[in-house]
């Protein structure tokens, strides 16, 4: 940890309410999103001497509430195990299991999607650390989805300076998301 004092008080203050929300946006269920948030800060707050300042302390708190959240949903998982006749027809022919589980929704699909949503917020934090000219290119070229003539016009470039201002900041975001263990 760095040299900084966190008032842990001051802490729970101003973070509470954001990782409220935000469990709540995955959860739907108040008592459990309270329980969760309180256990990531009992959780953060014993482990500040591991925290480096790499990243915002909202970012880290929030990454702590998603294993949070990760670790309910597999836990709450339940065991179901389809009876053999539901492998069959009404006509006794069998039908493809995978076929049949394919639409339903799964844990997993929902702790992929969470870790996913981390994995997204911090490619933004790390997209905001680029200098204002590549946050506009990388923003238009990968999030507007803008044609690479149409942000050479724009931006007043020239193709080649696109490609290299492009590359330039593809490094730099691997290097950032890296750092915070997504890749």
């Amino acid at each position: 940890m760095s040299e900084n004092i966190i008032d842990t008080g001051k802490l729970v203050e101003e973070q509470s309410d954001y990782l409220l929300s935000f469990a709540m946006s995955k959860l739907q269920d108040l008592e459990l999103a309270k329980d969760l948030v309180q256990d990531t800060f009992v959780s953060a707050i014993t482990k500040l001497d591991s925290f480096e300042n790499r990243s915002n302390i909202r970012t880290w708190l929030t990454s702590i509430l998603n294993r949070k959240i990760i670790d309910h949903w597999r836990k709450a998982e339940t065991r179901y195990t389809d009876p053999v006749s539901s492998f069959f027809d009404q006509e006794g022919k069998a039908r493809h299991w995978l076929v049949e589980k394919k639409n339903s929704t799964s844990v997993e699909t929902v702790v992929d999607q969470i870790t996913r949503e981390e994995a997204t917020m911090e490619l933004y934090n790390c997209i905001e650390k680029l200098p204002p000219k590549w946050r506009g290119v990388i923003a238009s070229k990968y999030l507007e989805e803008k044609v690479s003539d149409d942000i050479c016009k724009e931006m007043e470039i020239t193709p080649s300076n696109l490609w290299v201002i492009i590359h330039r900041a593809k490094l730099l975001l691997r290097d950032c998301l890296g750092k915070a263990e997504f890749q």
